[in-house]
């Protein structure tokens, strides 16, 4: 079990320095560009690439505490870590929104108001441009990986590239349209900009709300409780499950539940059932989920 963690972990580690290195180089690069071509809307990308890359530092750090196996101060082991960092990867997200939100719209405000937006240069489209193509490869790479690895902090990660992607796409259209249509139409820069960041938040959102779910104990969905109801009750011996109480711990599964056999089975019969009921709700939920079953004579009928 602990062999078949690090491996996950070796993994997870892999493809978050993959990205995290193409952030920090497009970072990099986008500062630049955005310095060189007099862009703000570059500079605001380059600062949400900047996001992306202290994100990634925080899945690595997290996934290396959520692989840790069980001790004694941690009896379901550290899977919530890893949850906790998605959930800041949410609240990131969501900020980064809100402020692009927030720049966007001071700044159709001044040019309402009878300001003037500087003409970008051509090197700040380029940026944009390489950064939609490089952060939507990198999107599909960490998606596939995390989902493959069963990764909910990779896979959150992947939908940072892709809220990149986006607000590149934002970008380089207001950039495109400012260089392309004249000083009239440089405003389609922060309108791009306000529209890519609900586009953002939305995402945050879609990310941080399961997170929230989990560390406050929620239970699995109505779904997955019919269904392993429906596991207990194939097993003939069993009936009646009851007070079944389900939650989620980081990746894994968690299922407490009582089921009634006929009392007059031995102790080593009901304890083989019970190993088998496990053993299929193992393969519905996933090897690593923890489960309780706790046995109680069947009620007789009174004559």
């Amino acid at each position: 079990m602990e062999e078949k963690s690090k491996t996950r972990e070796h993994k997870i580690f892999k493809v978050t320095i993959i990205g995290s290195i193409c952030n920090f180089c497009l970072l990099i690069f986008k500062f630049t560009a955005g310095i060189v071509g007099q862009s703000a809307a570059m500079i605001a990308d380059a600062v949400h690439s900047l996001s992306d890359f202290i994100t990634d530092i925080i899945v690595l750090v997290f996934v290396h505490i959520a692989g840790k196996p069980q001790d004694k101060d941690h009896d379901f082991g550290h899977g919530k870590y890893e949850t906790l960092a998605t959930a800041i990867i949410g609240a990131v997200l969501f900020f980064v929104g809100v402020g692009i939100f927030w720049n966007g719209a001071k700044s159709v405000w001044g040019v309402i108001h009878g300001q003037q937006i500087e003409a970008p240069g051509t090197i700040a489209l380029y940026a944009a441009l390489i950064s939609i193509v490089l952060k939507e490869a990198l999107y599909w790479y960490t998606k596939i990986a995390g989902e493959k690895m069963k990764s909910k902090s990779v896979v959150a990660n992947a939908w940072h590239h892709r809220s990149d992607a986006f607000s590149s796409i934002g970008t380089a259209a207001g950039i495109g349209g400012a260089i392309l249509l004249g000083e009239k139409w440089r405003v389609l820069d922060p309108i791009a900009a306000i529209v890519v960041s609900f586009f953002i938040i939305k995402v945050a959102y879609k990310l941080f709300k399961p997170c929230i779910d989990e560390l406050i104990e929620k239970s699995l969905s109505d779904e997955v409780e019919q269904e392993i109801t429906d596991v207990l009750l194939s097993f003939p011996e069993v009936s009646s499950p009851h007070n079944l109480r389900t939650r989620q711990i980081g990746n894994n599964c968690a299922v407490d539940v009582h089921v009634r056999m006929d009392g007059n089975m031995t102790v080593e019969q009901s304890h083989a059932v019970t190993r088998e009921m496990e053993k299929k709700l193992k393969e519905l939920l996933g090897k690593d989920a923890f489960i309780s079953i706790h046995v109680e004579p069947a009620v007789r009928a009174s004559v």
